[in-house]
């Protein structure tokens, strides 16, 4: 039995470019939401991420495929029949009506009474921390309160399904970063599930319980944001995800011991056994290095680097270098190290460590990039 919130068998869109040929935009994706999941998905500018949205949401007719929303097939159903709301990057509040008549304008079109209305609209308020501002205008409201009216006027109608499309992406860094925590608890108060899109890596990290990343109009991986960042897929995953410190030749050894060798010579050490038989890439994230001791370094792996830059960014540095083959290298190191990174900054020269069972491998693709 599906206990899905929201299914989609084979979702295809395609579009006409201006040059005439068909852009596809959805490549024949299923995916399933779960009830009271957050599920983010995210991806660069063109990959799917909105298009998938806005199918969901009966903007967007699909050319193949079917959606289900609660076990009932929506995919023909118009937008105004589906139990979802959709709170957009542009507040698109009415700016000639109060906060609390923005908010209530669903419930006003559907003839909820008075009493009632007045009722759901206050409580909707108070969940996003507005309680009280009805009578103001959205032209008296900073940014995050407009965002949160927006908010409010999409759960008062009690949605089945959230739909979010880059909602804080016109926030300053410090209110975005408030709204992101503001969103998960409201999200949990509600009990429903969010499908929130972004292009934002740090955003999908924080919010989501799942993050499906899509490039090319298909899903590169589904998972958590821990399995997302530490076990990705494949290169683009990777690459798209953080920042990464590929390596990427011959893999060679026994059980759960495993060398990486590239075509230039150098070895990566990994405590995990080969995915496959081919070429593979190993990941070392930047924050998964560390300098090394002045003796001894315990079970790690050494890689020594050319210091190119050190990079100050408050409660890290980070450290640019290369490999004696050529290889690019990014370290990042906390502040509390600062004088030995000064240290090898004036020698021009520092040898990472990293644990081998940090390591992750995935078979080498060409587009990891």
């Amino acid at each position: 039995m599906d206990h899905s919130s929201v299914r989609l068998d084979g979702a295809r869109k395609s579009f006409a470019s201006p040059e005439g040929t068909l852009v596809t935009a959805l490549a024949g994706i299923d995916l399933g939401v779960k009830p009271s999941e957050f599920l983010t998905l995210l991806g660069p500018s063109g990959c799917g991420k909105t298009t998938l949205l806005h199918a969901i949401s009966g903007f967007v007719e699909l050319d193949a495929g079917r959606i289900f929303i609660d076990g009932e097939d929506m995919t023909h159903r118009p937008p105004n029949k589906r139990p979802v709301n959709t709170v957009f990057q542009s507040y698109a509040l009415f700016p000639h009506m109060s906060v609390g008549d923005n908010v209530g304008y669903a419930l006003d079109i559907a003839r909820v009474a008075r009493p009632e209305r007045n009722a759901r609209v206050g409580a909707a308020l108070e969940m996003v921390g507005l309680g009280g501002l009805e009578k103001r205008l959205p032209r008296q409201l900073s940014g995050g309160q407009q965002q949160r009216v927006a908010l409010a006027r999409a759960i008062v109608a009690r949605p089945k399904l959230l739909l979010l499309d880059e909602p804080l992406s016109a926030l300053d860094r410090k209110l975005r970063q408030a709204m992101q925590i503001e969103l998960k608890t409201l999200q949990h108060e509600l009990g429903i599930a969010f499908v929130f899109v972004t292009h934002d890596q740090e955003e999908a990290l924080t919010m989501s319980d799942r993050i499906a990343v899509l490039n090319g109009g298909e899903i590169q991986q589904l998972a958590s944001p821990g399995e997302v960042y530490n076990r990705p897929a494949n290169g683009f995953v990777a690459s798209f995800i953080g920042a990464s410190n590929l390596f990427t030749g011959s893999g060679s050894g026994s059980g759960a011991e495993t060398i990486v060798r590239t075509s230039a010579g150098l070895t990566v050490h990994a405590r995990m056994a080969l995915p496959s038989s081919g070429p593979v890439t190993a990941l070392i994230r930047p924050e998964q290095f560390a300098l090394a001791p002045d003796s001894g370094t315990h079970g790690l792996s050494e890689l020594p680097v050319s210091i190119d830059q050190v990079v100050f960014m408050g409660m890290v540095f980070e450290i640019h270098g290369r490999t004696d083959d050529g290889q690019k290298v990014v370290a990042t190191l906390p502040a509390s190290q600062q004088s030995r990174i000064a240290e090898a900054e004036g020698r021009r020269r520092a040898v990472l460590t990293y644990d081998p069972a940090s390591v992750h491998l995935f078979p080498a693709v060409s587009e990891a990039a």
